[in-house]
């Protein structure tokens, strides 16, 4: 069973930076792809950025360019700096893993950005 812990959200005034992280209890080595959701009050859930085992890296096109997926190895832990915030990237971020086809998700962390 893995264990994803995120941390680090909070309020942010747009054009503000924030960084969420997401601590895993296996070894990042043993999962396939790790990646960010985030869900406001009004749409589902939608996907903003992935890493996969090879460090190779995806976003949502409206987050790319502002938002960069990272991950230390050594930490277990993979991280999302969001740079140039605006209004509609307030949500829950939650912390998605997939390891030998299954998904496995957190509790998420709030970011709320405000003007």
């Amino acid at each position: 069973q893995v264990q994803l812990v995120e941390s680090g959200g909070g309020l942010v005034q747009a054009g503000g930076s924030l960084r969420v992280s997401c601590e895993v209890s296996e070894s990042i080595f043993s999962i396939d792809a790790m990646g960010w959701y985030r869900q406001d009050s009004v749409k589902q859930s939608e996907w903003v950025a992935a890493i996969t085992v090879d460090g190779s890296t995806h976003y949502e096109a409206p987050v790319k360019g502002r938002f960069t997926i990272s991950r230390d190895n050594a930490q277990n832990r993979i991280y999302l700096q969001m740079n140039s915030l605006k209004v509609e990237d307030t949500g829950i971020y939650y912390c998605n893993a997939v390891m030998r086809g299954r998904s496995y998700w957190g509790r998420g962390t709030p970011v709320t950005v405000f003007l």
